[in-house]
């Protein structure tokens, strides 16, 4: 197959997941009184294990008060705690509850929700060529690396 053709498939395929996974995050962030950011500091905790305000806010591209202000009203929906870091109690650090645990779950499940719909139209050899091309692309990805959540 043609370079630009496969290319312009998976930029295509991209485009088509990236929209419904969004529409889907978006609108559960909503349903449950989330905004795009605290959804965003949920997912780095979630990944990361814990963090500083001051982290989170470079993480998030905001201010430490603005970063502050936005954990702060997530300590109040009971989804992060904050404790004094033991190697100096000055710094507070950030960690999930389990319902942050659970809304980060909710969250990814909701991303991907409509790939079920997308399963149900495939017929078993498809789904099957579809995971020796996924298993191509995760080995070929991997082989490149991952970003460093902390640079982001």
């Amino acid at each position: 197959m043609d370079e630009k053709i496969l290319m312009d498939r998976m930029r295509d395929w991209m485009e088509i997941f990236m929209r419904h996974s969004m529409r889907n995050f978006i609108h559960y962030a909503k349903e449950n009184g989330l905004s795009l950011s605290q959804c965003g500091a949920l997912l780095h905790l979630h990944h990361i294990g814990r963090a500083g305000v001051t982290d989170m806010g470079e993480h998030l591209g905001v201010s430490s008060a603005a970063s502050s202000q936005m954990l702060d009203r997530l300590v109040q929906q009971g989804l992060i705690l904050r404790s004094e870091d033991p190697g100096d109690r000055r710094v507070k650090q950030i960690v999930l509850t389990d319902r942050g645990h659970r809304i980060v779950e909710e969250t990814v499940c909701a991303r991907v929700s409509w790939l079920n719909d997308v399963f149900d139209v495939l017929s078993p050899s498809e789904k099957d060529r579809i995971a020796l091309a996924l298993d191509a692309l995760i080995d070929k990805a991997s082989q490149l690396g991952y970003p460093n959540e902390s640079e982001h």
